[in-house]
């Protein structure tokens, strides 16, 4: 007879006696008429565990519905099983690649075998429902690697294969739904009856796998319109395939190989490449009496200072003279910024700013005049003057940077014509293999995590904890405004991951496992995991990957 064990469960904030080797899903149906939803991971000891955990010791359990993070991440992947699933019952041939998210969606193609058709995503989502339907069990196995390898040779999984053979890991963990086997990194849900909510859409060459939305869990989002984003994206993956590194397998071998220094330079080249292209449109409006005011904008950790200077540098090479202004200097004093819902002080607002200084000296300046520019000292919180002032002389040009440089409402008091928006991104490209991509975020998050560490004293604990606050702001006051740019630049570099591995890990790993905050060091630290490491030294002193690791030629 099975012993009994407690665990406490944070949820009914009390201890549970159950059976030694009882599932959390076993655990989750007792306590259902307390819990008050269905949960599809659960946070165990601050790690998240799929529902098919057993337990055999005390623990403390955190049952997680869809609408978390980490409820909503493991409800995509398990869409995504269930898609390539689909994929494989209807067009056999077609080979599903999920690229990248757009439009509120995860954008796939089937790859050049198959015309993907409106007819043929049609007949992809009936099939997925049929699955759903049937409510089948996402078997979760762990495995020798090169079983596991086997296994996906025989179903052309190439790419992860090659991620496997990289990774050397003894044993590996795969899931197997309905006669297929597939990989993710990451919880799944217990069976496919949960996933209720979902669409696909076509879209491009492909179509979009959508899931539900944030504010409405009962249905899909609505269609965003991201035009401009889409063809960042596609830039990026065009230049992948040329470079043969479109997964993280191919980017280990790349290093294996000893070729990661031309993987380097070509990467750099093409963000050289990308602002020159920049650079000759500005002075073009700019000797048509526009453009006097160039607005770089875009997310947390995008690398908005360093394309600031970069792009300073480039405009020069066609005569014009930059001079730079940071609305961080800007910011009101800290007691008097705006709070989000949480409490938190939101920094990502629009009037966490004092605009009315802003718009006074931005006006003084196009008006010729001289201004004394303040300088924000983020120790205090407080703004001070210096004495830095500025003029605009002939053929001057003003580059503003700051992530709200898109929003209609801070320069409303400039002519259109007279400004120019860029917006900056990491739009991460690389996939870990073709079902598994990369979020945008875990590589602004892990470049944030690394500079506020090394430049502002801040733990990962500190940083991960705002990071949902920043997330939020970024919804509400940046990417609504992203279609607003008459330029974006990717900033994301197709290595970077590599180098920042040796940099972010022992960062990572000073999170205490009593924190709830381990669980997303955790996952950030098995993500990095699947990267071999790249040094420091091959990475130029003006790239924009050194504004995070430190060693820029830039100044500050």
């Amino acid at each position: 007879m099975a012993s009994t064990i407690k665990i406490y469960c944070i949820n009914t904030s009390e201890y549970v006696e159950v059976e030694g080797g009882a599932s959390l899903l076993e655990v989750s149906r007792r306590l259902a008429p307390q819990l008050g939803f269905e949960p599809i991971c659960a946070r165990v000891n601050n790690k998240n565990e799929a529902m098919a955990y057993q337990l055999f010791q005390p623990k403390t359990v955190e049952f997680l519905p869809v609408t978390s993070p980490s409820g909503e991440r493991a409800y995509i992947r398990s869409l995504c099983m269930v898609l390539y699933r689909a994929v494989t019952r209807v067009a056999p041939q077609a080979r599903l690649s999920i690229e990248h998210s757009i439009s509120r969606g995860y954008y796939c193609r089937l790859g050049s075998a198959v015309e993907c058709t409106p007819g043929l995503v049609s007949a992809i989502a009936a099939e997925m429902r049929d699955i759903v339907g049937r409510d089948l069990p996402f078997e979760r196995n762990e495995a020798l690697t090169a079983d596991v390898i086997r296994l996906f040779e025989e179903q052309g999984l190439d790419d992860k294969v090659s991620l496997l053979r990289t990774t050397h890991q003894i044993y590996t963990t795969y899931y197997r739904l309905d006669g297929i086997c597939d990989s993710y990194y990451g919880t799944l849900a217990p069976r496919t009856g949960m996933l209720r909510v979902w669409e696909l859409r076509p879209f491009k060459e492909g179509f979009l796998l959508v899931g539900f939305d944030h504010a409405n869990p009962d249905v899909p989002p609505q269609h965003l319109t991201q035009e401009k984003m889409y063809r960042a994206f596609t830039d990026y993956v065009d230049f992948n395939a040329i470079a043969g590194v479109r997964n993280v397998g191919e980017l280990n071998d790349t290093v294996d190989r000893r070729r990661a220094a031309d993987l380097v330079n070509v990467t750099e080249a093409l963000h050289e490449k990308a602002l020159a292209r920049i650079s000759d449109e500005i002075p073009r409006r700019y000797h048509e009496g526009g453009a006097r005011v160039v607005l770089i904008a875009g997310p947390s950790s995008s690398g908005k200072t360093t394309t600031t200077k970069r792009l300073g540098i480039q405009l020069m090479t066609n005569l014009l003279k930059p001079q730079l202004i940071s609305l961080d200097n800007y910011f009101i004093n800290r007691e008097l910024t705006p709070r989000d819902e949480t409490g938190d002080y939101d920094y990502e607002s629009l009037y966490a700013l004092d605009l009315e200084q802003f718009n006074r000296d931005l006006n003084a300046i196009l008006a010729g005049e001289e201004v004394e520019l303040p300088t924000y000292n983020f120790e205090l919180g407080r703004r001070q003057y210096k004495g830095q002032r500025l003029r605009l002389d002939e053929g001057s040009i003003l580059l503003i940077e700051g992530i709200h440089g898109l929003n209609p409402a801070l320069t409303a008091q400039v002519e259109e014509r007279m400004k120019f928006r860029v917006y900056v991104s990491a739009l991460t490209t690389i996939t870990i293999d073709n079902h598994n991509w990369i979020p945008t975020t875990d590589n602004r998050l892990l470049r944030r995590i690394i500079r506020d560490h090394k430049y502002r004293g801040t733990s990962a604990i500190e940083t991960i904890r705002r990071w949902p606050s920043v997330r939020r702001g970024e919804e509400k006051w940046i990417f609504p405004y992203q279609e607003n740019a008459d330029a974006t630049f990717n900033s994301s570099l197709l290595y970077e991951l590599a180098v920042m591995r040796d940099f972010a890990e022992p960062i990572l790993k000073k999170v205490p496992h009593d924190v709830v905050e381990y669980s997303e060091a955790y996952r950030l630290l098995k993500f990095l995991s699947y990267f071999e490491p790249i040094e420091l030294r091959m990475i130029p002193s003006t790239s924009l990957l050194r504004e995070f690791l430190g060693g820029s030629s830039f100044k500050y």
